[in-house]
């Protein structure tokens, strides 16, 4: 599935060094109540991971309960309006509707082989709590989601979706009432019950070992796409694979086979809500330096004297004040590109693709759209975009701006 790690000392593109550092960025900084649960994690997700029947329930579950693996869909009529060859992978077919399932089934899978019996989880746009409550309820494992009360609010049929599964949604009231918010309150939970609980984190951050196990989980997206191009090109290396970037672990997985190959240009699309310099957005590599946010350095939106400031993405998914660590690394060395796009924009990304190609994308995938309005193909290029998400989420916000467009 996916190489063990090469290096000890120094961290690479892929994996981070034993500290837990990709380049700069990375470890774990985390209060003394967690030191042993992130010790276990650490010195046993290689090792369990890699267990053959882990592998095999593992790859078993993706095949006959999420669908993988999913299509790799040329998109023509978006293709020739670029004039270029755009493929779509397409993680919106996925079970539960984003990529997001394919971290929740190892985790839980890894949780079970730690003896855990409570699971808890933040969410943002909810996806990952759906694809938590879902494979806890495949498993019969209580589930707790934090999720922001702004959240709760314009995301509710995931709620509904999550409740119907069993899972307990407790909103986060401080703050923004968002995604960060809900990420405090789930590693409070964490520090208050360590020894039966794990921590299923929905993106590429945290403490290590977080990053590189959740990536590892979402690598079987680029995985599949190398194969799928090779059968549908001759060539298992597009020129340029783009997706959508708030914690990132969708692009950590889209990107991720890819990273040692150079010939491959990365680019990874930020939130940039009402403009990167309005106050009002989520362009972490535009406007972030290096702090510690939730349990590990990497890039954040913070003020002069370290407070972390309000992100703001009309896109639930991306509002976010950090990055992942990898992704941090990422845009220091310049081997990822990183560009941002507005709420407007990822609007009207999201319009074009269904008029163009029958397809309603998630508000975050959107943003990864907007981003051909600002790269210069040809017609030999192969570019291939993760398509994250369904829109069915986002409905409510479609039509609100279908209103407004009349």
């Amino acid at each position: 599935m996916i190489n063990r790690i090469t290096s000890l000392n120094k961290g690479t593109y892929k994996q981070p060094n034993i500290f837990g550092y990709y380049g700069n960025f990375g470890g774990a900084y985390i209060p003394e109540m967690l030191h042993r649960n992130v010790e276990e994690l650490k010195t046993r997700y290689i090792e369990i991971m890699y267990e053959d029947s882990f592998q095999k329930e593992f790859y078993a579950l993706l095949k006959n309960y999420v669908g993988r693996p999913t299509p790799l869909y040329l998109a023509k009529r978006l293709s020739k309006k670029y004039n270029t060859e755009i493929f779509l992978k397409r993680e919106d077919l996925c079970h539960t509707g984003a990529h997001k399932i394919n971290n929740t089934i190892g985790q839980i899978l890894l949780a079970q082989r730690l003896g855990k019996k409570r699971i808890i989880a933040e969410t943002g746009a909810g996806q990952h709590g759906v694809a938590t409550a879902t494979v806890c309820a495949l498993k019969g494992v209580e589930c707790i989601v934090y999720m922001g009360e702004k959240d709760i609010e314009r995301q509710a049929p995931n709620v509904a979706r999550m409740r119907m599964l069993g899972a307990k949604v407790i909103p986060a009231t401080s703050g923004s009432k968002t995604l960060k918010d809900a990420t405090n309150e789930a590693i409070r939970d964490w520090i208050n019950n360590p020894n039966d609980t794990h921590y299923i984190i929905g993106s590429v951050v945290g403490p290590h070992p977080y990053p590189d196990m959740v990536a590892r989980f979402q690598s079987v997206i680029s995985e599949e796409i190398k194969k799928q191009l090779k059968e549908e090109t001759g060539s298992e290396l597009p020129t340029h694979v783009m997706a959508c970037v708030g914690g990132g672990s969708n692009a950590a997985g889209a990107f991720y086979n890819f990273l040692d190959d150079m010939s491959v240009e990365l680019i990874a699309v930020e939130a940039a809500g009402h403009g990167v310099q309005s106050g009002m957005s989520a362009a972490t590599t535009q406007l972030g330096k290096p702090g510690v946010l939730h349990g590990s350095k990497s890039l954040v939106m913070q003020t002069e004297d370290g407070q972390v400031v309000e992100p703001h993405s009309i896109s639930a998914g991306l509002d976010y004040p950090g990055i992942g660590p990898m992704h941090a690394h990422l845009f220091e060395s310049g081997r990822a590109k990183f560009l941002s796009a507005t709420d407007d924009e990822a609007l009207n990304a999201a319009f074009l693709l269904a008029k163009l190609e029958g397809i309603i994308p998630a508000l975050e995938s959107a943003h990864a759209l907007a981003a051909l309005e600002q790269v210069k193909f040809n017609e030999k290029n192969t570019v291939v975009i993760c398509l994250s998400g369904r829109g069915d989420k986002d409905l409510s916000t479609y039509m609100r701006e279908l209103e407004v467009r009349g």
